[in-house]
């Protein structure tokens, strides 16, 4: 008996959890920032925040300083709130045992029981807040929080780490990194295309590897000598697995004219044939090569852009 969430109770939740994090800054989230964070396909994410907006859990404002924020504190949240608001009322809506003989016409032996367990169910959830769900999620993002016997585990995901030269000092990289994300979710869409046609790990059919949907670059923070940013890259993929790239971009300073990009982190790859996870060398592989070119394709895109040239497909020097 499967008593998981719908896919638009879990988005909802995830998306709740996101706002409950950022509850204390007061800076309400953007869609794409939401989608990004909890990799929560795109194309959800308006619907989902429109539930939890129409349920009174969350607020939305327009404008360029707009976004999505919850309407009331984390601890006064429940998370039967927040499911409810996607999945409507936790209740049993058919009888348990379907059609049974006649005289079960009115009632059947198994009423009392699941009404009594739907309503523990749902007890539970309400008495759980989602100030709670963000302190795991917390813990679990620091690595401290301990692993449950029965986790249900989802496909791997590989550590990756990568590095490029750039013929730029790091200041005007740096620059660059902050006008926005546009520049490189395009860069990135090229790498999809060239890996695909390079490795053929796949099925065989175009686009198998999916097309990039955002690259999010988060708050950048000053880690002795190096600038670091949290750095996303998401994908729509095949069979619902959603390939994506979790990690930080560390810029460098080398010399005064020269700086390094080292991308590092866990790249989760789409599903293989007939909904297969792939074998570890094909991931390690996949990994490692999407990385590269799109480590290369920023160094030449950025070089090309501050001598004014046209950018061209390829290149960089990637560090080994």
């Amino acid at each position: 008996m499967d008593v998981t969430l719908s896919k638009r109770g879990s988005y909802a939740a995830a998306a709740a959890i996101c706002l409950a994090r950022a509850y204390e800054s007061g800076r309400p989230k953007k869609l794409r920032e939401i989608s990004a964070e909890m990799d929560i396909p795109r194309t959800f994410v308006p619907h989902i925040l429109g539930d939890l907006v129409h349920a009174g859990i969350a607020v939305s404002s327009a404008g360029r300083g707009g976004g999505h924020r919850l309407a009331r504190p984390p601890e006064q949240v429940s998370v039967a709130d927040v499911i409810e608001a996607a999945e409507g009322p936790l209740a049993t809506g058919r009888c348990a045992l379907g059609d049974g003989p006649c005289r079960w016409q009115d009632v059947c032996p198994m009423h009392e029981t699941m009404t009594t367990a739907t309503a523990s169910l749902r007890e539970v959830l309400a008495a759980t807040s989602l100030a709670v769900l963000a302190e795991r999620d917390a813990a679990i993002a620091s690595r401290t929080y301990p692993i449950p016997a029965d986790a249900h585990r989802h496909a791997p995901a590989v550590a990756i780490a990568d590095s490029v030269q750039v013929e730029l000092p790091a200041a005007a990289v740096a620059a660059r990194l902050s006008a926005g994300t546009s520049w490189l979710t395009a860069l990135a869409e090229a790498c999809d295309r060239e890996e695909e046609l390079r490795i053929r790990v796949g099925p065989g059919r175009p686009g198998w590897l999916g097309t990039t949907v955002a690259v999010h670059l988060g708050e950048a923070a000053q880690a002795g000598a190096s600038l670091v940013i949290p750095f996303i890259w998401e994908a729509s993929g095949p069979a619902g697995m959603f390939p994506r790239f979790e990690g930080e971009l560390c810029l460098t300073a080398l010399d005064p004219e020269r700086s390094e990009f080292r991308l590092a982190g866990r790249y989760r790859p789409p599903l293989g044939r007939a909904g297969q996870v792939l074998n570890d060398a094909v991931l390690m592989r996949l990994a490692q090569a999407t990385v590269r070119s799109f480590l290369r394709r920023i160094a030449r895109g950025l070089e090309q852009e501050h001598a004014g040239q046209p950018r061209q497909p390829a290149g960089g020097r990637a560090g080994r």
